[in-house]
């Protein structure tokens, strides 16, 4: 019977050593998630809209986790009043003209607030300041307008659609042109005799410098473009004589 009492009180102090452990261990966890045991500062700011902001989410500054959200406060019904508690380390960082955007992790993932760095010639944010905030865009919004644009792209599908059916069925300039063979070599004939034409105007012009009429001046034309060549050509010589002289 004493043994047995013994075992008993043996397990009955290691339940409660566990239970302690246990529970220091959450205070700790608790206390490091509410920053109870680092020095902070509170910031406060007013959203239209919270978005599933929660009491606990994350504050992010320059993509760094610097606090949480401490309380959340409905003012009236077009102004809901958030407090954020943050690290006093990062204080010397956050500007007065900071804004507080919300945010989530990743795609599908918790609401957190992000504050923006501000810029370099604005005075420090002060303890319990109100900053100011950028009202977030909600999911409901973001398929309002897609399903606009899907709805354009839709329409838009459709008309290509009636279009190409036009074009095979030979409707309109372009579908008679693809579809209809006597307008195709119609076209095939035009560009030959083009193509004649043009043999038959060089054949001309050949004729017109061979009369004597023209002959000299088609010849001086013809010396004048030597002349030039020739020309171009010793003054492409000088210019690599005097490049050759200064090496």
């Amino acid at each position: 019977m004493d043994t047995y009492t013994q075992k008993f009180k043996i397990r009955l102090g290691l339940f409660v050593a566990g239970g302690v452990a246990l529970f220091v261990l959450a205070i700790f966890i608790i206390g490091k998630q509410k920053h109870l045991f680092d020095p902070v500062f509170k910031l406060t700011t007013t959203f239209y809209n919270v978005s599933g902001l929660q009491v606990g989410n994350n504050i992010r500054f320059s993509g760094i986790t610097v606090g949480t959200v401490d309380d959340i406060t409905i003012i009236n019904d077009s102004t809901v009043s958030v407090e954020m508690v943050i690290k006093k380390s990062v204080k010397q960082f956050i500007k007065s003209d900071s804004e507080v955007a919300i945010g989530s992790e990743g795609l599908i993932g918790d609401r957190l607030l992000i504050i923006s760095q501000g810029s370099t010639d604005a005075p420090l944010a002060r303890t319990g300041q109100q900053l100011a905030s950028e009202e977030p865009i909600e999911t409901d919004d973001i398929m309002a307008s897609l399903q606009v644009t899907a709805g354009f792209a839709e329409i838009i599908s459709q008309q290509l659609a009636e279009i190409m059916l036009k074009i095979n069925s030979g409707e309109g300039t372009l579908g008679r042109l693809i579809q209809d063979t006597t307008i195709a070599d119609n076209l095939g004939q035009t560009i030959i005799n083009l193509k004649k034409s043009s043999k038959g105007l060089d054949e001309n012009m050949e004729a017109v410098k061979q009369n004597f009429l023209l002959k000299g001046f088609f010849n001086r034309k013809a010396r004048e473009a030597k002349r030039k060549e020739r020309e171009a050509a010793e003054r492409k010589a000088e210019e690599q004589k005097l490049i050759d002289g200064k090496n």
